[in-house]
């Protein structure tokens, strides 16, 4: 390493990890996987990080990938000079590739690679290497994006003339009579290897056989070591030229590296010191396997690399079982012996297990378990299974529990279920020996039961990609995100989200579209959506987030702006669902799916007073304000836990009529109301291009806003304390949690801006609008509902008497008021008067504001009376006080 980089990296190590530097090497370190202090690596070449404990942990992470700001911007950080005009290309080698440039100068030269269709940076230094005159390969010394066929993909290298037949060998390097000559895929594979003291050659592609590079040794007795990247691509071409090899009269064999989590080529084995005689021992037995030709040809390779007696193993997407017969095997040595052909003993001991070993195919196809998920709410818990099948078809990947795993006949029905044609004839003690081989030390992936993001890991977890840190990590081929130290799968399946990883395609114009549709009105439901990609985080500090509710009358838009807003997020045809067609498991369900997305209940209005009608309380969503628990339930176990997830989304309401709750709900509400009025053909227009709009040219707004992650809640935390004092200023607020709900969403429409392009004369516009919207909500929870305010009406009117006895309250305390339901009924219809529903009333006079309900109870009449004695009356009880003057 550079002096600079070994610093920065030393430095970054002893305070991520803890470690203690001793005599070459940095101990003590705590490993990110087991939390033990086990961690160590070299000090003077950190590159590889590891777990001492080999049989409890064994964790290993490289640098790169810890680090991976530290390995970047080459082209900025070491320019070339006229002294060095190799500057960026030595550094790349010697810091991103850990090669000793010293031994390889000449090797290469810098050059550069431009393009007029990259995306975004056109172009990079790259590090030139001539394979043939007019010929030459470049590694480019950073990414750069390219299109093709439409869709943005990353580029890091470049070829110019052809090469097929050709290799690249290392200047000076010379092939003798005997020599083994390992052919691996990349140049930088072939220097480490030169580094390493091995003798190499670059085919520069899996899939370019060097025949005609390899017929200028023929005769020689070469022996041709192939040693292709240990990818699927890799190891099937190394079959494939192995016996194009031996077919053209060439000594071949092969070298391969088992693959684990990420994928390893020579370069990397050479940083993590890797290609000792041990290693070197085991990369050429997996090469072995790899090229074997038969089942038993591979059976006996591993008897003899681990003298077991029996064991499972793969051959050709099948798995088969072998089993040694010893006495078979006694029988066979002795005859052999006895009948003295001249064969040495290891010719006699090959010919023997091959007479005596017993060789048995268990299935059809071969599954391999990736790693374990555990759900610790549910105590529920799976293994990952990849199943692959001899005839080339797509692998299955599907979970198998642990009970499905300890019985042949529950293992046998499981696969046959997830892979179409699978058939295990295995044993359970043949399945629990492959279960104990296979599961041990097993890789551990944290599951979440919902998509969104995880407050617990600080992570967002969509169906296939993931932001972290403001990194975005696809799923990789196992079905779970590698991001970094953290291994994290969502396992729900109810809500797909289909987002657009780049961003070449991607279109902002939309914003404009809302305003002009929508008002200002339209953006403050915008910021509501963009708010709530951050809700959790938001809700951690400030400890609230607020509902939105959006109303109108039929065609003012209310649909075409939530499906939109949907489609920004990478929901397609949505809007949202009824909580009145819901029962009480099923809306539980649909609140506990999403994380830092919003939960749109639509047409929860309806006034139906059947017997099949379904209400739907609003109360039932006050602790979702707070993101606590909306439904607790009972665990599906024999003790007396129970389950109560917080509520981690948000809470859109859409409907045609305003809200008919408490002044609890109300006042956690941000009202917006849309009309017809303002409509344009214009607008229409827009509207239109809106619900026509692709969601691969929106829904990249979800990741762009992830990755500001850091940016936006700097914002908002600054922002919101502001505004609300600036709120609670204005002699139209009152009330501390619509300042603070209102607040909230002034200091999102400012974030947003970092975002979207919003200019600074909108936002003024929409704060000025939200600030409207915070004193039009203080006098909707100053006010009764119109027909509670009817009511009262009418009571004022019937109740008026010259008389000391009131006409119709009951109550003797003059404290209360005491009404008869039915008794009104009766007086109104005396005096002609027109009598709210009933049914209606008895749901709306519960939130009475004027006169605050109390409870319903019978009390002696002080208007019905017999015999000079009350009579007991039935009715609702309200206190007397008039507090319309308190509300004004």
């Amino acid at each position: 390493m550079y002096p600079a980089l070994h610093n920065d990296i030393t430095n970054r190590l002893v305070r991520d990890y803890g470690f203690k530097e001793r005599t070459g090497w940095l101990r003590a370190g705590v490993c990110p996987a087991c939390s033990k202090k086990e961690l160590y690596t070299n000090a003077e070449k950190p590159w590889v990080l590891n777990c001492g404990r080999l049989n409890h942990c064994g964790w290993q992470g490289h640098i790169k990938e810890l680090y991976p700001d530290a390995f970047e911007q080459f082209n900025e950080r070491f320019k070339a000079t006229d002294e060095n005009p190799n500057a960026t290309a030595d550094a790349y080698m010697a810091q991103a590739r850990g090669l000793d440039i010293t031994r390889i100068r000449g090797w290469y030269e810098q050059g550069r690679w431009w393009s007029p269709d990259a995306v975004g940076n056109k172009g990079t230094a790259t590090v030139r290497f001539v394979i043939e005159p007019g010929v030459y390969f470049e590694r480019f010394v950073e990414t750069v994006w390219v299109m093709d066929d439409g869709e943005k993909k990353p580029r890091k290298s470049h070829f110019h003339g052809k090469f097929q037949g050709s290799a690249w060998f290392p200047p000076g390097q010379k092939i003798e009579a005997g020599d083994d000559v390992w052919v691996v895929e990349g140049i930088l594979d072939a220097i480490a290897l030169y580094l390493n003291g091995i003798k190499a050659c670059a085919a520069l592609s899996s899939s370019n056989y060097p025949g005609k590079f390899m017929a200028e040794y023929q005769g020689m007795n070469v022996r041709w070591v192939w040693a292709l990247d240990g990818d699927r691509a890799g190891r099937k071409a190394t079959i494939k030229h192995h016996q194009a090899a031996r077919a053209a009269g060439h000594n071949s064999s092969a070298v391969t590296v088992l693959q684990g989590r990420l994928k390893e080529d020579w370069n990397d084995l050479h940083m993590a010191g890797r290609l000792d005689d041990k290693s070197i021992e085991e990369y050429r037995y997996q090469g072995s396997l790899l090229i074997a030709e038969s089942a038993s040809e591979k059976a006996m390779l591993m008897y003899g690399k681990t003298a077991r007696r029996e064991f499972p193993f793969e051959f050709k997407n099948r798995f088969y079982w072998f089993g040694l017969n010893l006495d078979k095997y006694q029988k066979a040595v002795e005859r052999m012996e006895t009948a003295d052909t001249g064969a040495t003993d290891d010719q006699i001991r090959e010919a023997a297990l091959k007479e005596s070993g017993a060789l048995a195919e268990m299935a059809n196809c071969y599954f391999r378990f990736l790693y374990f998920q555990a759900n610790a709410i549910t105590d529920e818990s799976w293994y990952y299974c990849r199943v692959t099948f001899p005839h080339g078809g797509a692998p299955v990947k599907n979970t198998f529990t642990g009970g499905q795993l300890s019985s042949a006949s529950e293992f046998k029905k499981r696969l046959l279920s997830i892979a179409a044609g699978s058939v295990f004839t295995g044993s359970s003690q043949q399945l629990d020996i492959i279960a104990k081989d296979q599961l041990y030390n097993i890789k551990t992936v944290n599951t979440l039961d919902f998509v969104g993001y995880s407050k617990e890991y600080g992570i967002y977890v969509f169906n296939d990609i993931a932001v972290k840190d403001g990194r975005i990590y696809p799923i990789n081929d196992e079905d779970y995100f590698d991001a970094g130290k953290l291994a994290v799968k969502s396992i729900n399946q109810s809500v797909t989200l289909h987002i657009a990883r780049d961003d070449h395609n991607n279109r902002t114009d939309w914003v404009n579209h809302i305003r002009t549709c929508f008002g200002a009105g339209g953006l403050v439901a915008l910021a509501f959506w963009f708010g709530s990609l951050f809700a959790e985080q938001i809700r951690d500090r400030h400890k609230t987030f607020p509902f939105l509710e959006i109303v109108g009358e039929p065609g003012a838009g209310k649909s075409t702006l939530i499906e939109f807003l949907w489609k920004l997020v990478g929901r397609r045809d949505y809007e949202g669902f009824d909580p009145s067609k819901s029962t009480l498991a099923a809306r539980a369900r649909n609140m506990s799916q999403v994380a830092n997305l919003p939960i749109v209940l639509i047409e929860a209005d309806r006034g139906d007073d059947t017997a099949h009608a379904k209400k739907f309380d609003w109360d039932e969503l006050k602790t979702a304000y707070n993101g606590r628990s909306v439904r607790s339930r009972g665990a599906k176990n024999s003790g007396n836990e129970t389950y109560e997830p917080p509520f981690r989304g948000t809470i859109v309401i859409s409907q045609n009529a305003d809200v008919d709750a408490s002044e609890a709900i109300l006042q956690r509400i941000v009202h917006l109301k849309f009309t017809r009025q303002d409509h344009t053909e214009d607008s229409k227009e827009l509207a239109q291009e809106l619900e026509q709009m692709p969601l691969e040219q929106v829904s990249r707004f979800l990741i762009d806003a992830a990755k500001k992650e850091t940016e936006v809640l700097k914002t908002v935390f600054e922002l919101a304390p502001q505004f609300e004092r600036s709120l609670l200023g204005r002699p139209g607020v009152k009330n501390v949690r619509i300042a603070k709900n209102h607040a909230q969403m002034c200091a999102l429409v400012s974030a947003m801006a970092l975002v979207l392009p919003i200019d600074e004369s909108t936002v003024k516009t929409v704060h000025t609008h939200i600030a409207k919207m915070a004193e039009q909500r203080q006098v909707a929870i100053s006010a009764d509902h119109p027909l509670v305010q009817e009511f009262w009406e009418l009571y004022d009117y019937l109740n008026a008497s010259e008389t000391a006895i009131p006409r119709l309250n009951h109550s003797r305390d003059d404290d209360t008021i005491a009404i008869n339901l039915n008794h009104l009924v009766k007086v109104a219809s005396d005096h002609r008067q027109q009598m709210p529903p009933l049914s209606e009333l008895k749901r709306l006079l519960k939130t009475s504001r004027r006169h605050k309900f109390l409870r319903q109870a019978a009390v002696n009449s002080r208007i019905e009376m017999h015999d000079g004695v009350g009579k007991t009356v039935r009715c609702w009880i309200f206190e007397a006080r008039d507090r319309s003057g308190d509300r004004a």
